[in-house]
């Protein structure tokens, strides 16, 4: 796409982006006088993890903390204003658990919030992520690190297990190449196939401190949905080296009921503000023209995922999803969509095409 398209279609853009540092959510912090006496003073690793009324589930994923604690890791508990128990087993956590630090959000600001609230917070040369119904196998942590100081990369993608009830499935970084340091930027690539960018998983990897000081790991805040998108396309076109791990020690837990990806309610649109920023911050690099594809097509096959389901959705929301999508569509650069729809199988291309000529309506801008 010649870059005099992509300049006017960046004018037309009518949203900004912003990832920050959420200073209007309040937070409690349960302090002495310096560090909580169970909290090193040099840190290796600072674990982010952010809890939501996952009271069920908490005191697995701690257990799992302790079976990785190490006298140089922290802990960094962050609950995001929890209406159930799990205030009460986090703060037992934070004398119990070695290294732990809690910290409590006065208001629910969301999962991309809370962890921002953590970064914030990090004092380790590394970081890692975990979510609070998740859990780990014993002694990944120190393998993790030992993997990340021998490569001496920006960041680490790593395989996980995906737990369904009782089932259990692996899933692996979309790199063919292991254990050699790569370029992220030339990970994006090809449109046409699922890439790193597509694993965007924030708890599969540890990231080096420098990310932090060069502004690229924050998430956007506020995102209820989709919040590592903008986030690894940001990595991948950002950061100058990563490296993928044969390694499998996170457990993701999948079908917890007050999860975002079970529930049909409007928060999950925000992947449609999500995309938004992926698709506008890559036209704005300079790799533009052979980026956009990949951004463009993977904001179309999510589009159409949302509508392949679309009966979850409360009717209200489904609706405001249909008129959405059709708004996204149009702000999309057109040459740029047109090829990806061309690219898609007939049934896929056929709906969006259809949804692109819808009629706009009110309130449908994301």
């Amino acid at each position: 796409m010649a870059n005099r398209a992509v300049k006017a279609w960046e004018k037309r853009l009518v949203h900004s982006f912003a990832t920050c540092r959420s200073p209007s959510i309040k937070q409690t912090v349960k302090t002495n006088d310096g560090l909580p006496p169970n909290v090193p003073e040099v840190v290796k690793l600072s674990v982010i993890v952010p809890f939501y009324n996952v009271q069920q589930y908490a005191p697995d994923t701690l257990r799992s903390l302790v079976a990785n604690a190490r006298e140089d890791f922290e802990f960094i508990l962050v609950d995001d204003c929890s209406r159930d128990g799990t205030p009460e087993i986090l703060a037992r956590a934070e004398r119990e658990l070695p290294g732990a630090v809690f910290v409590r959000h006065e208001q629910n600001g969301g999962l991309a919030t809370a962890r921002n609230t953590g970064i914030d917070r990090a004092r380790g040369e590394y970081l890692t992520f975990l979510d609070g119904d998740d859990w780990l196998a014993p002694g990944y942590f120190p393998q993790l690190v030992s993997a990340i100081d021998e490569l001496g990369c920006d960041f680490i993608r790593t395989d996980h297990v995906q737990c369904t009830a009782r089932s259990r499935q692996v899933f692996r970084v979309p790199v063919g190449r292991r254990g050699v340091v790569l370029s992220p930027r030339e990970a994006i690539l090809p449109a046409d196939r699922s890439t790193s960018v597509d694993y965007a998983y924030a708890w599969a990897g540890i990231y080096h401190r420098r990310l932090v000081d060069k502004g690229l790991l924050h998430f956007t805040d506020g995102l209820r949905t989709a919040e590592d998108r903008p986030w690894i396309w940001k990595l991948h076109r950002e950061a100058e080296s990563f490296a993928a791990v044969s390694m499998l020690g996170v457990f993701y837990r999948r079908g917890v009921a007050s999860s975002l990806t079970q529930i049909g309610d409007v928060r999950q649109l925000d992947f449609i503000r999500a995309f938004d920023q992926v698709v506008a911050e890559t036209a704005q690099d300079r790799d533009a023209d052979e980026l956009l594809p990949k951004a463009v097509r993977t904001y179309c096959a999510i589009i159409s995922h949302h509508l392949g389901s679309i009966e979850r959705f409360e009717p209200p929301v489904a609706r405001k999803l249909k008129s959405m999508s059709a708004a996204a569509l149009r702000r999309m650069p057109q040459d740029v969509l047109d090829d990806a729809l061309d690219s898609m199988d007939i049934q896929r291309a056929g709906k969006l095409r259809r949804l692109r000529r819808r009629p706009a309506s009110a309130g449908a801008a994301a």
